[in-house]
Formats: structure tokens, C-alpha cells, sequence
């Protein structure tokens, strides 16, 4: 680099890829789901919620620590996926302030079918690997991860 020579700029090869990706890898997933009317962080939250099993039921701080977004960026997912009849909320048991969701049937049925088109767009964005090069690729970037936290 001609202006700081002694800046190592090697990582910002790294990151900066990283960040492009993340962004084009999240566009892509919303434009998958486009036909489904959902976007990216309503199918995490669907998605959540689905693999807990059955009652597929969590409260709203799990969700959070799962789909990892802010508490107000949930609630307004909550009330967005609610108002669809997606899910529903009941008071929790133990805290009464707090509101339990749960999948409906038609979230359900509509997770069941975005979670295959969101599956084959991922396979799609990783084709250009071979099965090795995938595998080695999750190993580095969730030790990068890891060295995150």
C-alpha cells in the first residue's frame, strides 16, 4: 500500500470477502423466499421454532439467542409472524410478561416448504465446491468464529 506502507492489509482480504459474502449470500436467501413472503430472519425464527420439536415452542429470548438479531427486531418479527398466522403466543408459565411462540399449523406447512427452497439455494451457492473444499471452508470460518467470542 502506497500511502501506509506498514498497514499489513492481508486480513482486510479476509474480512472484506467475508462481509460481500454475508451480504450476497443474504440477498440471495431473501430472493429464494420471495414466493413464500418471507424474508431471511422469519424463516430462522420459523425455522427455530420447528426444530425444537413438538410443541415447537420457545420463548422469545431463546429465539433470540438462536436468530441472533435485537430484542426489538424480534418482538417485531413476533407480531409480524403472528399477524401472517404463522405463529401464535400464549403467556409463559413461569413469567407472565414474557409471550411463549408457537408454530400454527400453517407455519408449520409453510416452513416445511420454504426449508427445502432455502436448503436447494444453498446447495446451489456452494456447487461451484467440491464436497472437501466445503468441509474444510466450515471448519475455517467457524474457527474464525470461534476466536470471535
Amino acid at each position: 500500500m502506497r500511502e501506509r506502507p506498514e498497514l499489513d492489509v492481508s486480513p482486510m482480504a479476509v474480512v472484506g470477502r467475508i462481509l460481500n459474502l454475508g451480504r450476497a449470500l443474504e440477498a440471495r436467501a431473501n430472493n429464494s423466499l420471495k414466493g413464500t413472503g418471507l424474508n431471511y430472519t422469519d424463516l430462522d425464527v420459523l425455522a427455530t421454532l420447528r426444530r425444537t420439536g413438538s410443541p415447537h415452542e420457545l420463548a422469545p429470548t431463546a429465539l433470540r439467542r438462536s436468530v441472533l438479531i435485537t430484542s426489538g427486531a424480534m418482538t417485531a418479527c413476533l407480531n409480524r409472524l403472528e399477524k401472517a398466522g404463522l405463529i401464535s403466543r400464549r403467556p409463559e408459565d413461569n413469567d407472565r410478561r414474557s409471550l411463549m411462540a408457537a408454530l400454527t399449523p400453517k407455519g408449520r406447512a409453510l416452513i416445511d416448504k420454504a426449508i427445502g427452497i432455502r436448503f436447494a439455494e444453498a446447495h446451489e451457492v456452494v456447487s461451484g465446491l467440491s464436497r472437501a473444499e466445503q468441509a474444510q471452508l466450515a471448519e475455517l470460518l467457524k474457527n474464525l468464529g470461534a476466536s470471535l467470542k
